[in-house]
């Protein structure tokens, strides 16, 4: 079976001013395949690079070695705003474009020349539990967990068939945060879509994955079934950041 998504031998440096690299990398040798639409995990302590990954691979930033492929196919034979499209970066500071909250829902539009789904956005908006908002209001004026779930809306309009989501609930209440975990992983099945999902929440891990990509030292260190890794990390690193997430989380 061909891959959805495959990384092969991914690395990027640690940059000094002088653009010469420094002999650490922010992550190396990263190699993973996605054969059908799956719900990843990305977890790992802070300082491993989990979001400089998802930043290149929606092509946010260059990859200094290895290749990613969309179906097949290298992103460096690919228009980057047709990538950016399939494979969707949503970051945990939310940015709302000047204008409405409308003119934010809009911009998929008007950027790929299709038509705007009202209906799809007011059902993502209910999902959301955005009921009743208005939708004149400008997006600057939002809270921090409303911009974080516009902008969330406002990448799903793409229809991407591979979301990147950066700590996407980090802003939320628990209520919200639920709210849009049903919302995504509805997504995922309606939709074929594939997640992978910073979180720093375990049991948000648990709840909405169903594979974990643990990263430790610099790498990928495990890739494994949500179960098998939380049952038992097959590293010992991979063992000891859940037993500390855990011990932390109960206290």
């Amino acid at each position: 079976m061909a891959a959805i998504f495959e990384l092969k031998q991914l690395a990027k440096y640690a940059w000094q001013q002088d653009r010469k690299p420094q002999t650490l990398y922010l992550f190396e040798q990263i190699s993973a395949e996605v054969l059908q639409p799956q719900c990843i995990a990305l977890i790992g302590a802070s300082g491993q690079g989990k979001s400089t990954l998802l930043r290149t691979l929606a092509l946010l930033e260059s990859p200094d070695e290895g290749d990613i492929l969309y179906k097949g196919t290298s992103f460096r034979s690919q228009d980057i705003r047709w990538w950016r499209q399939q494979v969707c970066y949503v970051p945990q500071q939310a940015i709302m474009l000047p204008g409405s909250v409308e003119d934010n829902l809009r911009t998929v539009s008007r950027l790929h020349g299709e038509p705007y789904e009202e209906e799809l956005a007011t059902r993502l908006l209910e999902d959301a539990m955005f009921d009743g908002l208005d939708m004149t209001k400008q997006a600057k004026d939002l809270s921090g967990g409303e911009k974080q779930r516009i902008a969330l809306i406002r990448s799903l309009m793409l229809r991407p068939k591979v979301l990147l989501l950066d700590e996407v609930t980090a802003s939320l209440d628990s209520v919200s945060a639920r709210a849009v975990e049903q919302m995504l992983l509805q997504w995922h099945i309606h939709e074929g879509t594939t997640l992978i999902w910073i979180t720093h929440d375990l049991e948000q891990a648990s709840r909405t994955s169903n594979r974990i990509w643990f990263m430790s030292g610099g790498t990928l260190l495990e890739d494994r079934l949500t179960a098998d890794f939380f049952n038992q990390p097959a590293t010992e690193a991979g063992r000891q950041f859940v037993r500390f997430r855990n011990r932390g989380e109960e206290q």
